[in-house]
């Protein structure tokens, strides 16, 4: 190769490095690094789990230009006070359930569960096809934050007993904690309804100041060790049919979001919904099984008089609701109504009628 050649080769070998170099920080990725605060301990089964999954997804799936990193309960808030956090930009979002936002607005706990109200499914359907995004969205914007539902329950159940419970005498006074609309439906018979943590239950519990409490179901009730300090586990939880939880953002870090990670939050929001489903179903089963054999926990309907007082005060509480002096949670009230009548007819022919069908042959 000729001296001349080689130098102008090199020459311009070293132009397009430079080139390179100079260009790199101009076509950079426009990074977003986002603090996630949630209502959860690390890992807990289930919630703890679905808050990370949703974090790793955001971050992935936008190929890192959207960086999500989790903080637990307590590591830059308390798990009570993430909706505030994010609300005034301490934090970008937050993983929580709306059912612990009735201070704010009763109207934020229909979309987290309902007394004798939606399942999994039915929530979704509510939220997608019947107008009931439009108003959660209207509602959280009141307080700066978009939401979104991000994970399901299913069904969970009535809760964990220290004593048996053979009437509805025997639930007045009882000391029981719960959250949403289930604590004003538990209120209306008699019980001494209190607020408090997963962990607080246990404590509670253990020292005797609770007489009863439910939290999830089998799967992450066995992780937080309810069958240690009270063996009476009742079925079903009709407060609360289903259990919604939440990825709320704040509106303004939202509103500067180019439409394409916009897309990517809603994606990761939908996708860990259905998946969180079937596995919270998947290893209630399994965890139920385990609670029987092994942990001796005494598994009780709940007795019908119970289950019908429930019934008559839940249809209160939200009937409250559609007379609230609040314009917007009369609608919010309005919409679950409606959808919930128009699907409870259908389901009654579909779901209900094949589980009925199916346990007339199987005996399950």
């Amino acid at each position: 190769m000729k001296r001349r050649q080689f130098i102008k080769i090199g020459a311009a070998g070293v132009t397009s490095t430079a080139a390179l170099t100079l260009a790199a920080p101009a076509i950079a990725k426009d990074i977003k690094q986002w603090k996630m605060v949630t209502s959860w301990p690390k890992n807990l089964p289930g919630p703890g789990v679905n808050a990370q999954k949703i974090a790793d997804m955001i971050t992935n799936i936008s190929d890192g230009r959207l960086e999500i990193k989790l903080y637990a309960a307590g590591e830059i808030v308390p798990g009570n006070g993430v909706f505030d956090a994010v609300s005034e930009g301490t934090a970008e979002l937050y993983h929580s359930v709306p059912a612990y936002w009735g201070s704010k607005s009763k109207g934020i706990l229909m979309f987290g569960s309902q007394p004798f109200g939606l399942r999994a499914d039915e929530q979704l359907g509510w939220l997608k096809h019947a107008g009931g995004q439009e108003l959660y969205e209207e509602m959280y914007a009141r307080f700066g934050l978009k939401a979104f539902l991000c994970e399901n329950t299913g069904p969970q159940w009535a809760g964990w007993f220290r004593n048996e419970i053979n009437s509805l005498d025997d639930l007045k006074g009882l000391k029981f904690r719960t959250t949403g609309l289930a604590s004003e439906m538990c209120s209306k018979i008699g019980m001494a309804v209190q607020a408090m943590s997963g962990r607080a239950m246990f404590q509670a519990l253990q020292s005797g100041s609770l007489d009863a409490g439910e939290f999830i179901g089998p799967w992450t009730d066995s992780a937080l060790g309810y069958y240690q300090v009270a063996k009476n586990y009742y079925w079903p939880g009709v407060g609360e049919p289903s259990s919604a939880a939440e990825l709320a953002v704040n509106l303004k870090e939202w509103e500067a979001l180019p439409d394409d990670l916009k897309h990517v939050v809603k994606l990761a929001c939908d996708s860990v919904y259905i998946s969180s489903l079937t596995e919270y179903q998947t290893n209630h089963a399994k965890a139920l099984v385990k609670l029987v054999n092994e942990h001796g926990v005494k598994v009780h309907k709940l007795p019908d008089d119970v289950i019908e007082a429930m019934g008559e005060a839940a249809k209160e509480v939200i009937g409250e609701l559609r007379e609230s002096d609040d314009d917007l949670i009369r609608r919010i009230a309005e919409s679950f109504v409606a959808y919930r009548d128009s699907i409870g007819s259908y389901m009654v022919h579909a779901d209900n009628g094949e589980m009925n069908a199916r346990n007339q042959v199987l005996g399950y």
